[in-house]
């Protein structure tokens, strides 16, 4: 959905863009508030982001276009003194301290100390006096300075957009020096240059740098979104991820509610109540997704129409599922069922014949769903034949977990109800051999079978966006009545920082 050096002030506001805000944004009557997702990030991930922020500010200062500064002033015995400083550069710059605040007026506070930067240039200055010739000069010069910079972060909506707005930043400047080249100029030079160029240098300096502040922690806070919305979205299935209602921020977390309904080309499904409550999540983990019984049934539907819920199983696999126990029932059954044929020459297909029933309760995730099998043999040279056909209603309970950037599906208990039976090697279906084996097949095998293929599958699905680029410690997703909860800790993979810094700027 929820990433060493120091932090980086623009992924923190980034990731905190994951944790959207909607200061400005007019939300819809009621039921279109209904929350389906709720994400939570606590202040240990906002102090481990914010460990990030050097980079941020390097890239800040780095990119800045600086201006060329002039100036001229009287001076009393040298006339007008004129001054311009031009290829303005930042040389070496480091951070020693820097510190976050959730503040409840929807903002994040970050303070940033001792920021040791060196610039360098050209100095030309030129002056005429009663005793004087005009003359002009032109020097290499260095500005050493440290700064405290303290940035209020602003998270609003606009046009339906998240912005990330960084304007609110200010610069206290507590080092300003100025070297000429060689520092072989008069003390008394030194001393007048600086005097006169201070102040602009000051001003020039703070726009350009919260400037490009600002403008980097957007250009994050958009390729986060982007990111985030790519996530959730996967061809035709869409999640819609737009707010649900205000982000809150308290002093221990960041939270934000969005619609999670699901978007699958003319089919959409609006809820209209929601049993989010603050109080379901802690703050004891960094990281928190709390996801609606109904978001999780709508993607299943949507699965469902999208025909992605299909399994076939041949060769070795099917083998492997009617092969389940050596025993002689078991064999007479496979030699009934298959007349012979090797299982090379089989097919099994399994399908979902309608939309999965899910409900979430505490000892898991209840799946309920119509199932068709159909097993085929393929003479060769000849078409193929339907040896055996069933129609069973499942369900199953399962638990969910994530470990080794794999999700794992772990069916617990399970019942199988035979709706439909057709089976060529007893067409009266007075035979309950064959009946009671595949029970037993289905419900050992058989379904941990498919279970495995949709844990594989959605696996992939998620790599696919990305998940196993980051550094996820200790997940757990826990079932309650009617919602998920998904909570995690997470390092912030720093190699994604500097590839996008790299590209980006």
């Amino acid at each position: 959905m929820c990433w060493a050096g120091r932090m980086m002030l623009g992924i923190f506001r980034i990731l905190l863009v994951l944790v959207h805000a909607s200061a400005a944004c007019e939300f819809g009557p009621f039921p279109y508030r209904a929350t389906g997702i709720v994400c939570r990030m606590t202040k240990p991930a906002a102090l481990l982001l914010n460990q990030e922020t050097a980079q941020v500010i390097q890239a800040a200062f780095r990119n800045a276009k600086f201006p060329n500064i002039t100036g001229e002033r009287s001076v009393q015995l040298l006339g007008k003194v004129a001054y311009g400083l031009t290829n303005i550069q930042v040389n070496d710059l480091s951070i020693e301290k820097s510190d976050v605040e959730l503040k409840e007026e929807n903002a994040i506070h970050i303070a940033i100390k001792n920021v040791t930067a060196s610039f360098k240039g050209t100095l030309t200055y030129g002056y005429t006096g009663a005793w004087f010739l005009k003359l002009f000069h032109s020097v290499d010069f260095e500005i050493e300075s440290s700064i405290d910079l303290q940035l209020n972060i602003k998270l609003m909506c606009q046009e339906d957009q998240l912005v990330a707005d960084a304007s609110d930043c200010y610069l206290t400047f507590h080092k300003l020096t100025l070297h000429l080249q060689g520092d072989k100029e008069p003390g008394w030079l030194k001393q007048l240059f600086t005097d006169f160029i201070s102040f602009t240098l000051k001003l020039v300096l703070k726009g350009e740098v919260c400037k490009e502040i600002n403008s980097l922690a957007q250009m994050l806070a958009n390729y986060v979104l982007n990111l985030a919305a790519n996530f959730v979205r996967d061809n035709d299935i869409i999640v819609d991820i737009s707010l649900a209602s205000d982000s809150v921020i308290k002093p221990g977390y960041l939270e934000s509610h969005h619609k999670g309904l699901v978007l699958y080309k003319n089919y959409s499904n609006i809820f209209s109540d929601s049993v989010f409550s603050p109080s379901l999540l802690t703050e004891s983990r960094m990281l928190y997704f709390w996801l609606s019984e109904h978001t999780l049934s709508s993607l299943a539907s949507a699965a469902f129409l999208d025909g992605r819920l299909v399994l076939t199983i041949r060769g070795e696999k099917l083998q492997a599922l009617f092969d389940m126990e050596d025993t002689e029932e078991q064999r007479k059954a496979v030699q009934m069922i298959f007349q012979g044929t090797s299982y090379n020459d089989s097919v099994a297909k399994v399908w979902s014949l309608t939309r999965p029933e899910i409900s979430l309760q505490p000892e898991g995730t209840v799946v309920k769903s119509l199932v068709a099998v159909e097993v085929s043999i393929l003479p060769a040279g000849e078409e193929s034949l339907v040896v055996l056909y069933m129609e069973e209603e499942i369900t199953v309970t399962i638990q969910a977990a994530y470990a080794e950037k794999k999700l794992i599906l772990q069916p617990l208990d399970s019942s199988i109800e035979f709706k439909v039976f057709k089976c060529t090697a007893d067409p009266s279906g007075n035979d309950p051999s064959i009946q009671n084996f595949l029970q037993t097949m289905i419900s050992v095998v058989g379904i941990p079978e498919v279970i495995s293929s949709i844990e594989s599958a959605l696996t992939s699905l998620m790599n696919s966006k990305g998940l196993n680029l980051f550094n996820i410690i200790n997940p757990e997703i826990i079932t309650r009545k009617g919602y998920i909860i998904v909570q995690l800790d997470f390092s912030f993979p720093n190699h994604l920082l500097l590839n996008f810094l790299e590209k980006g700027l």
